[in-house]
């Protein structure tokens, strides 16, 4: 039985459209993952830099990318004074025990 060639070309075509759609789709979706990430960032208080999420000895802490300027949220600060308290060789924690 033999494979028409016109068949076979066509597939080939369809098969390229496919990749091309589905390449387009990919890079679509990654530009939109990264327009929100970019409107959902937290804005600095102190300079409207960007405040990134670190880790801080296993706490997760923003640090602002232009000023550096550390910010807290809720029961961060009390985790650190904790962790500290434990060490006893760290001077925040030294500071508030």
């Amino acid at each position: 039985m033999p494979i028409d060639l016109e068949d076979r070309g066509q597939a080939l075509e369809n098969e390229y459209f496919r990749r091309q759609e589905q390449e387009l789709i990919a890079k679509m979706k990654a530009k939109l993952e990264e327009d929100t990430a970019r409107s959902l960032a937290i804005k600095c208080p102190k300079c409207e830099g960007t405040l990134i999420e670190t880790d801080f000895e296993n706490i997760k802490i923003d640090v602002c990318d232009q000023c550096s300027g550390v910010w807290l949220d809720a029961g961060e600060m009390a985790q650190i004074v904790d962790k500290e308290k434990t060490d006893d060789s760290g001077w925040f924690g030294k500071l508030f025990g």
